[in-house]
């Protein structure tokens, strides 16, 4: 994180009425002057006590920050976050290079421990349905497969992959288990370690390596248990766009093969490509994914080759946050089938069913058409309506969250400057008395709302809902002298009395006053300074 990228927090700062150049006699002064203002021991109601003990932890919480010269630092470079981030300077820490390395460290150090906390698992489910089957009556499940996967980093370099899968066909089964090892050799390289136990019995090795900027090279060995055959691959990987991605895989072995593929990805569309010729086959495929909104997307497919021939077309939508469905007609030499998917997280659960092994055309009509006006149907009446609606729900909700919120902070305000009231109108009654400076009016919130209020010299229900009333703390902040000054670069919200009373908006103080017989007024934003009286502000 960059210095620049974020503004630094000041509200600490607002908080003692402090600049954020402050020395730490400065601090000091101005942490037990509001400690004398808020210190539950000068209070005997249960309600007063019950609000000064909670300013006072403010208040004492702000000063055990900006009094450590460390903590103030990291502050003063990363606000509250860098603090909450557990980051702990020793004396030799002190230039903001160190602490910003240091606070990486530790970011870093809390992102490995989630990482290393949680394994990423992934898995699919596929169950095979047969129409044709159940008709004949020999049961319509024709067969379920199941794959499942588990990926753990275990330190900075190493992962550890751990998968296994089992089919079930028929009478007929079969199983496989696979464990790897992952190792980054270097930020370039990598080399990849793997066995596999069952119906085919594997060792293997396969290195990767950047060789430039834009291209890879993969180059992996694979040795059978079984029969003691051995398969070698290489793969080249060239980004031949900032969205386009090609590829040509050699495998020389029993099943030596070439192929050449491409793969296109941005924000509206994906697509790939493949042609692949090997000893005893040759095939090609593709497909095309159009992303209708962040929310839906229609796909189709082709496979052509020795041992395949289909056409797929269909589309999905995402349901919440984690997951997405999915619905595709397939028509090809094997027959005419629909297949159902459901993503959540790294899971899927696939079902194809098998409609006809015949290419009927009514069939491959009907069966293409009803369930796509279903859909629309179902998309226009029901889906639609529905999401419109909670959609409004959840605005609602926000709003009135947000109502809460900002109404919390308004009573906590109140309830600050409560406790400011009786030494506030002390100091107000002595600037009358030597006819020095008295706030008469001050208003801090929306910027439209100020300029109503300020045009029409009065603060209606609307602009009410916008807006604090300030008059109370400001006369509070005004130095025996006569003067007051806020500090700039300090967000007026964390002023003690203040909040923050249209969250998002843009803010304003709206200040009147008089000195010396004359009536002035200035209107400042919300982190510029604010230093009165001044005779420009006289009307």
């Amino acid at each position: 994180m960059k210095k620049n990228e974020q503004a630094p927090e000041r509200d600490l700062y607002a908080l003692l009425h402090v600049s954020p150049d402050a020395s730490d006699e400065e601090i000091r002064k101005a942490y037990r002057q509001w400690a004398q203002i808020y210190h539950p021991d000068k209070y005997q109601a249960p309600q007063m006590k019950d609000i000064a003990t909670e300013n006072f932890q403010r208040i004492r919480d702000a000063y055990e920050i900006l009094s450590d010269e460390n903590k103030r630092q990291i502050y003063d470079i990363y606000g509250m976050e860098g603090l909450s981030s557990g980051l702990e300077l020793g004396p030799r820490l002190k230039r903001p290079e160190e602490i910003k390395e240091e606070l990486e460290r530790l970011q870093r150090r809390k992102e490995e421990e989630r990482v290393f906390a949680h394994a990423r698992p992934t898995g699919s489910i596929i169950a095979n349905f047969s129409l044709p089957r159940y008709l004949s009556g020999r049961g319509i499940m024709k067969g379920m497969a199941m794959v499942s996967e588990v990926q753990s980093q275990v330190s900075k370099r190493n992962t550890v992959v751990i998968a296994g899968n089992l089919g079930v066909t028929d009478n007929a089964g079969a199983g496989a288990a696979t464990a790897l090892l992952r190792h980054q050799v270097s930020p370039v390289a990598s080399i990849e370690f793997m066995a596999t136990a069952g119906l085919r019995s594997l060792i293997g090795v396969q290195t990767s390596r950047h060789i430039s900027l834009h291209s890879t090279a993969t180059a992996g060995l694979t040795i059978s248990l079984r029969d003691g055959s051995v398969n070698l691959s290489n793969t080249w990987t060239r980004h031949l766009s900032e969205a386009t991605v090609g590829n040509i895989q050699l495998v020389l072995g029993t099943e030596s093969s070439i192929a050449v593929g491409w793969q296109k990805r941005d924000e509206k569309t994906s697509a790939a490509g493949e042609v692949k010729f090997g000893t005893s086959f040759f095939g090609t495929s593709g497909h095309y994914t159009y992303h209708f909104s962040s929310k839906s997307h229609g796909r189709v497919a082709c496979r052509i080759g020795s041992t395949a021939l289909d056409f797929e077309i269909g589309g999905g939508r995402r349901i919440s946050d984690f997951s997405t469905v999915r619905m595709l007609y397939n028509i090809g030499i094997q027959g005419i089938s629909w297949r159902f998917e459901l993503h959540r997280g790294g899971q899927k659960l696939i079902i194809p069913v098998l409609l006809s092994r015949q290419l009927n055309s009514l069939v491959a009509t009907s069966t293409l058409i009803i369930p796509s006006s279903l859909y629309f149907l179902l998309k226009t009446y029901i889906v639609k309506p529905y999401y419109r609606r909670r959609e409004r729900w959840k605005a609602l909700e926000k709003m009135e969250k947000s109502s809460v919120q900002v109404q919390e902070a308004r009573e906590a305000a109140k309830k600050a400057q409560k406790l400011l009231e009786n030494v506030s109108n002390r100091k107000k009654n002595k600037q009358i008395e030597k006819d020095g400076l008295v706030i008469t009016r001050a208003i801090y919130g929306n910027l439209k709302a100020i300029r109503v209020g300020n045009e029409h010299g009065e603060v209606n229900d609307d602009v009410a809902s916008q807006v604090l009333d300030v008059t109370l703390p400001l006369n509070f902040l005004v130095t025996e002298a006569g003067q007051l000054k806020l500090h700039e670069g300090i967000k007026k919200s964390g002023i003690m009395g203040f909040c923050d009373p249209c969250p998002g908006q843009p803010k304003q103080l709206l200040v009147e006053y008089t000195f010396s017989g004359h009536r002035s007024q200035v209107v400042v934003d919300d982190t510029d300074e604010l230093l009165i009286p001044q005779a420009v502000h006289q009307f």
